[in-house]
């Protein structure tokens, strides 16, 4: 779950505030706050490219170490390495699922 501080840090990078009870304090005199609409919409916005990530994030898992890949391609080379071991981890993980 995207939190507000992480939406408003996206939005603001340089920004310094404090959240007590949902209200938001800006201690960033110089930088002008973004409002809770803004705020609001980069959750659902960061929210979602965090969902279309999940495939990246269940393929990393599955991934042999890459000390054993690297062992696999010097002992069998990489056409063997990308069927044996990248292609069944990236058929059963598809982009955009």
């Amino acid at each position: 779950m995207i939190t507000k501080i992480q939406a408003i840090l996206s939005l603001v990078p340089n920004a310094e505030v404090n959240i007590r009870e949902e209200q938001i304090e800006w201690l960033s005199p110089s930088i002008a706050p973004v409002t809770d609409e803004e705020i609001n919409a980069e959750i659902v916005r960061l929210e979602a490219e965090y969902n279309a990530k999940e495939y990246q994030r269940l393929r990393a898992k599955k991934y042999p170490a890459i000390a054993d890949q690297l062992d696999y391609i010097y002992h069998n080379g990489i056409d063997a390495w990308k069927e044996d071991m990248i292609d069944p981890v990236k058929t059963k993980y598809p982009k955009g699922q």
